[in-house]
């Protein structure tokens, strides 16, 4: 199911700009977020941060388009994945930005395969590095063949998920996720600025963590520090809280672990909140 100009469409019919600054540069945004009974889970922060990385890259959006956009791939998917993309349109060959952008937008909806939430993972750490000086390593920017390289080179070796540090040695993400640890009653994630996205899961568990029993801190740690955690687990708005079994060949009991077994069903509610259905 697409979206384009205000529109549902069953295949594929937007036409495409061959000098596109998206298809050609990667100048651009994308959102993901998670359908449930025909509504958007954080349809208001998805929308939210999309805006806001928007001005960021200083590309216009059309917040009411964007709502439509997602509401009508949600209430036409009922249970999956509704994706936004925003480009900043065409433009003359070169870097240099056009002087009247006129941005390009639309969006996609897929069910989502069985278990693609709250998945038990088993992370392989990388060679490649996040780099935490780029302005965009904390948006849902357009480039993300690091994220791709990194994640074949992980399944290659067995694991589900790859687990990056940024260009100084602290422990950044997961290819398409937020990371987090448990230390007894401390629950610990990396501050944006070592290169983090700023996931709307990742802003829920720290505002709710509390309600549960955890004490959460945004605070740079090590490979070494973060393999000698309790519990580990990724988060991102379709695998919502992910328990990880293993960082290469160090094994978690994440999964049994009775603080994000909380956490997950405190997600679980929220969802079927906001959205009627688990």
């Amino acid at each position: 199911m697409f979206w384009f100009d205000g529109t549902l469409h069953e295949t594929s019919v937007a036409p495409v700009d061959l000098t596109d600054r998206g298809l050609t540069l990667g100048d651009g945004l994308f959102d993901t977020s998670l359908a449930r009974n025909g509504r958007v889970f954080r349809r208001k922060a998805h929308l939210e941060r999309f805006a806001a990385s928007a001005e960021v890259l200083a590309i216009p959006f059309d917040l009411a388009a964007a709502t439509q956009a997602l509401d009508a791939l949600a209430a036409a998917i009922g249970d999956g994945i509704v994706r936004l993309t925003l480009t900043r349109g065409g433009g003359a060959r070169g870097l240099g930005l056009p002087d009247n952008p006129e941005p390009f937008l639309f969006g996609a909806a897929s069910f989502s395969s069985p278990g693609a939430s709250f998945p038990v993972l088993a992370l392989a750490t990388s060679p490649i590095r996040r780099n935490e000086t780029s302005p965009v390593a904390q948006l849902k920017a357009l480039p993300y063949l690091d994220a791709i390289l990194g994640l074949r080179e992980a399944t290659e070796r067995g694991a589900d998920d790859v687990l990056f540090e940024n260009t100084v040695g602290h422990i950044a993400c997961v290819s398409v996720g937020n990371i987090f640890a448990s230390f007894g009653p401390h629950l610990v994630t990396p501050p944006l600025a070592d290169g983090v996205l700023a996931g709307t899961i990742r802003a829920y568990i720290l505002a709710k963590a509390g309600a549960v029993g955890f004490a959460v801190e945004e605070r740079s740690m090590t490979r070494a520090e973060f393999l000698r955690a309790d519990a580990i687990f990724a988060t991102n708005s379709i695998k919502l809280l992910a328990p990880c079994r293993a960082v290469d060949d160090i094994s978690f009991a994440s999964a049994e672990h009775a603080g994000i077994r909380r956490l997950q069903a405190m997600l679980r509610e929220a969802i079927v909140v906001e959205c009627g259905r688990a």
